[in-house]
């Protein structure tokens, strides 16, 4: 029974996690293009950097599901794992995530609203706070809050009708198109994305496949030795739909903002979760490729970047908000271009060189970043001695 309550680690996923980041950077950092460059020859480049790269949050969303079901599942359901389980979401989600909201809250209000008196200013980041709006992308935060409040319901309800986990996937889609359809034509609540159920096909993806994940494994490894006929069928379907919705979805986005046509908003959510949620799958193949096949001056990079990537996506927008401030005054088009490629890579490598530099030398920096990888240990030569130790 004790072999049964760890599960090994999953090693590849920091590749996933590094595939997603740079998805969510690259969607952020072509957001300003996509309104301004609309006359440019090139627009059609931004858009597709801008839709096709959409994958990130969603993909981020399904991997914390996947993560917990994985590690949870197998465990005894009690009092205790459901205690550590809130404090660890407290630790290093929740408390990242108030500080980073003081953060932005601060810089936009010194930047925009000086003259707001204090109790206006108070109630408004109360009420940001409490909805993920501090900042455009905090949403994503509190989008895993909300499953993070159903998590220990949806794993009792999993562990004790475990023939309701091969449903998972089909739950998950009823759910959210009900939510999608009934408040296009019913409810119509503000912010619909900030809500986890327009979110929630990725994560009973991510409950279906935490549970099953030793069993389907191979699946994800595309290679010679582990290729069927069914499982070759298979990966090539996958990659087709993930590619046929990925270019319908940009094409119609392409439309619209040229205001070209415009169609049911139907179509846009439908190509967007079809896009995305076979993208996910395909990232983990990839990701099981890279890691067993790749150059390590590909692979070593975007590990390390996987371990960050939380406290990238929680610290890019700052240097982005900033950069924008700045923008080339002519109308010389390739500086134009070259300015907004080089926000994508301040962006990165500011958050990267941060983010790291916080990990290895910043006393409690999970306060600020949330669970960070620990700094290496250093080798220290023993004197007479033809040993080491580690410290």
């Amino acid at each position: 029974m004790n072999q049964t309550l760890k599960r090994e680690r999953i090693p590849e996923l920091n590749i996933v996690r590094a595939i997603a980041i740079i998805g969510v950077l690259s969607v952020h950092s072509t957001s300003y293009a996509t309104v301004d460059m609309t006359s440019s020859n090139y627009y059609w480049l931004y858009n597709f950097i801008n839709i096709f790269m959409k994958y990130g949050t969603p993909t981020f969303i399904f991997l914390s599901s996947f993560v917990l079901f994985y590690n949870y599942y197998t465990r005894p359901l009690d009092k205790k794992l459901v205690s550590n389980f809130y404090k660890k979401r407290f630790v290093y989600i929740l408390l990242p995530y108030f500080l980073f909201s003081i953060m932005y809250f601060v810089v936009l209000h010194n930047m925009y609203y000086q003259g707001r008196p204090f109790n206006e200013s108070l109630i408004s980041f109360i009420e940001k706070l409490f909805t993920g709006k501090a900042y455009t992308h905090l949403y994503f935060v509190f989008i895993n809050m909300q499953f993070y409040l159903i998590f220990p319901f949806v794993l009792w309800l999993l562990k004790k009708y475990p023939s309701v986990v091969k449903w998972s996937l089909p739950i998950g889609l009823l759910i959210q198109w009900a939510f999608i359809v009934s408040n296009k034509y019913g409810f119509q609540v503000p912010n619909k994305g900030s809500w986890a159920f327009s979110y929630f096909s990725y994560f009973m993806l991510g409950a279906f496949m935490g549970v099953y994940f030793p069993q389907i494994k191979q699946w994800f490894v595309i290679s010679r030795a582990n290729a069927t006929k069914g499982r070759v069928a298979s990966w090539i379907l996958l990659w087709a739909v993930w590619i046929t919705a990925g270019l319908a979805h940009v094409y119609i986005y392409y439309l619209l903002r040229l205001k070209i046509a415009t169609y049911n908003t139907l179509w846009y959510e439908l190509l967007w979760n079809v896009h995305t949620f076979a993208c996910a799958l395909v990232i983990i193949q990839i990701a099981y490729w890279l890691y067993h096949h790749g150059p390590a001056f590909i692979v070593q990079p975007l590990n390390r970047l996987g371990t960050l990537s939380f406290g990238i996506y929680l610290i890019h927008p700052f240097f982005l908000l900033f950069y924008r401030e700045y923008p080339p005054q002519t109308g010389v088009s390739w500086l134009i271009h070259l300015w907004y490629a080089s926000g994508f890579g301040i962006a990165l490598i500011a958050s990267w060189i941060v983010v790291g530099l916080a990990a290895r030398f910043l006393p409690y920096a999970w306060v600020i970043f949330g669970n960070l990888p620990k700094p290496k240990p250093r080798l220290v030569p023993q004197q007479n001695s033809g040993q080491v130790d580690m410290h």
